[in-house]
């Protein structure tokens, strides 16, 4: 029976189709990006042109006036440190934790392992509230203290079964010869697992370290003193308090002297420069582990 050959592919439809394609995610791109870009350049602009929503595509009115006042009014140096710290500190040990917790919920000779990883999985699902774990922190002396920002997001489920499954789909060989060797637990975690975790554990220190800057719950919560007041916490108040902070900004002997209608501190202005400054950081960061991002997230959610 002779063999049916189907028809062979148009090149113009398939040029049609990648032209199409690319269109649709240039536009998607460009979707994403337009509302960073439009913060940008509306910090940049003059205040009054700025407050009218006449600012679109490119800076009007250049100055840096809006930098200028906000870091003369909040100390952002301080609360910058306390967020790179925690993000650092936080997002280390949270891969370090989540990886060795990961690696012995797939160790065959862990007692009751599946009732523990069942146990840890089903926090995912489970919550006493706000209001017991309020409790629970305080009564571990973590308000108004530095650790809290560490040791409350230490083990995450979601990360821990992410790395199970992906340590469950490396070569078993290596574990087992490493054993017949003499190596132990520890011996095998740092020399063989995370070597071989790398991609898995670069998507988890994205992920944490997202989570770790763009937190501010816990700092309205626990941290009453302001040296532990994180960049996003300063954001949240300069959403609350953006009207108030301008009218004492203009109020202010300065504004008389050296200020303008175009770098006048508005509310608008404000929190527009405050979310600049705040998200700015991990926007250079996130770029560097992206290419991580992709290969680890495929391999540690999918058994195969």
């Amino acid at each position: 029976m002779p063999m049916v050959m189907g028809k062979p592919r148009d090149k113009h439809v398939d040029y049609l189709v990648q032209t199409l394609l690319f269109v649709f995610f240039s536009l998607f791109t460009i979707i994403c990006v337009y509302p960073f870009y439009y913060l940008i350049i509306n910090s940049l602009s003059d205040n009054s042109v700025s407050a009218r929503g006449q600012v679109l595509f490119y800076p009007v009115g250049f100055h840096l006036g809006n930098y200028r006042a906000i870091f003369r009014v909040y100390n952002f140096s301080h609360a910058a440190l306390v967020s790179v710290s925690r993000t650092v500190l936080g997002t280390g040990l949270t891969v370090l934790g989540c990886a060795f917790l990961g690696y012995m919920f797939q160790h065959r000779r862990l007692w009751a392992r599946a009732f523990w990883y069942r146990f840890t999985v089903a926090t995912m699902y489970f919550s006493a509230g706000l209001i017991p774990w309020y409790l629970t922190v305080r009564s571990l002396g973590l308000t108004n203290n530095f650790l809290a920002y560490i040791i409350i997001p230490l083990i995450q489920p979601f990360y821990v079964i992410l790395i199970k499954t992906y340590i469950e789909n490396s070569p078993l060989e290596l574990q087992e010869a490493a054993e017949i060797d003499g190596a132990g637990v520890p011996h095998i975690f740092s020399r063989i697992i995370l070597p071989l975790s790398k991609p898995i554990l670069a998507t988890v220190a994205v992920l944490s370290a997202v989570s770790q800057w763009n937190s501010f719950q816990d700092t309205l919560l626990l941290m009453t003193t302001q040296r532990l007041h994180t960049l996003q916490f300063i954001l949240f108040r300069f959403l609350r308090e953006a009207t108030s902070t301008a009218i004492v900004m203009q109020s202010s002997p300065l504004s008389e002297t050296i200020m303008t209608s175009a770098t006048l501190q508005t509310p608008m202005s404000l929190r527009i420069t405050a979310a600049v400054i705040v998200v700015s950081p991990i926007l250079l960061v996130y770029p560097v582990f992206q290419r991580f991002f992709m290969r680890g997230i495929m391999i540690g959610a999918v058994k195969g």
